[in-house]
This record gives structure tokens, sequence and C-alpha cells, in this order.
């Protein structure tokens, strides 16, 4: 029996085409004829199937099955910000061996295990393919609780930009900011926003 890569999900690892029957020698043929692309080292996407609408995010998370989106790649993902990070910022758990990822540029995040998991949610990168990604409340509070490496300006311009939306939840956000130990910081960025 001959393998296609119609046989494939959309998003898959080698591991995954390995696990499937495919020999190497085929894969690599299937991406020389364009039926599948390399989307990053070890992660193929089929040829046939729409683009990702995050296909950064979508590589990363393949790469990182644990990672969590964050920070200003969380941000401009929620629509907080019109900055756009140079790399993909993932969090992982501050007891796992962080990750070599070339391509797409990746910076990785080290957050406490206990906390990890708080405010997490996930976001559509390709039709019916998700990736992990802290929620809009968690990412302002970690951009408070990381004010030093990226600045009080870009915390406080995310805080007025989620405070204009009609779903915003600042009890969801003081919440979290409780739970990790910056309530605060993230009551005074909270007052400077509703000023402002």
């Amino acid at each position: 029996m001959t393998q296609t890569s119609n046989n494939l999900p959309a998003t898959f690892t080698t591991r995954t085409a390995l696990a499937l029957g495919v020999h190497p020698r085929e894969l690599y043929r299937w991406r020389d004829a364009g039926d599948i692309y390399e989307i990053t080292r070890g992660v193929f996407r089929r040829a046939d199937q729409p683009a990702p609408s995050l296909p950064d995010l979508l590589a990363v998370s393949y790469r990182v099955p644990a990672g969590i989106v964050c920070c200003v790649s969380a941000l401009a993902t929620h629509d907080l910000t019109d900055d756009l990070p140079p790399a993909v910022q993932i969090a992982v758990p501050r007891s796992a061996r962080p990750p070599r990822i070339e391509t797409p540029p990746t910076e990785i995040f080290r957050f406490d295990v206990p906390t990890f998991s708080l405010g997490l949610t996930g976001i559509e990168a390709a039709p019916g393919e998700s990736v992990r990604i802290y929620a809009a409340e968690r990412t302002i509070v970690d951009l408070v609780r990381l004010r030093s490496r990226f600045g009080d300006a870009l915390a406080y311009a995310a805080l007025q930009r989620y405070m204009r939306r009609r779903q915003a939840r600042p009890g969801v956000i003081l919440d979290i900011a409780r739970a990790l130990d910056v309530l605060g910081p993230v009551r005074l960025a909270l007052d400077v926003a509703s000023a402002g």
C-alpha cells in the first residue's frame, strides 16, 4: 500500500508521520514535490490545507507542546498592542528544559509551576487547530510583573486598551494579580489606566 500525504493531519511532526508508517524518504519526496511544506524544523503542513492565520505560533506550539504563548506575542494576538515582538514569546514551566528554536525566532520565558496554567486559554492558529495562549487578563498581569523588562508604558497602554472593551473584567485581572503576588503594582496600573 502506498501512503499519500492526504492520510496525514493538516499539520504534523516527523514523529507523527513515522508513527503512521511514513518512511522519511517519502516525507521528503512529498516536500520536494510541494505536497507538504516545512513550517519549522520537523513540523510540516499539507499544501492542500488552508494557510494558517498564525503560522509562527502554530509552528512553535508543535515544537513545544507544553509551551504557552505569552507576553508581547499574546498581547498582539489579543489585539492589545500594535507592537510586534521580534520573536515568538512562549512560557515553559521553570522545571522544564528550555527548548532551542531558531526558526521562527523564539524567546523563552520560564514561569513558576504552581501558577503556570493560570489564565490558560486557546486561540485558533489554523482551521481546527488551536494553540495554547495566556488570556488577555493574565497577559496584562505578566507585563506588569515583568515591567522591568518590557517597561511600564507597554503594560499601561495594553491595560487602557483592554479597559475600553465592553467585556473587560478588571476583577479577573485582580484575582490573577493576587495569585501571582503582584496585586499592589496591578492595582496601581489599573488606577493609572482608569485615569488615562
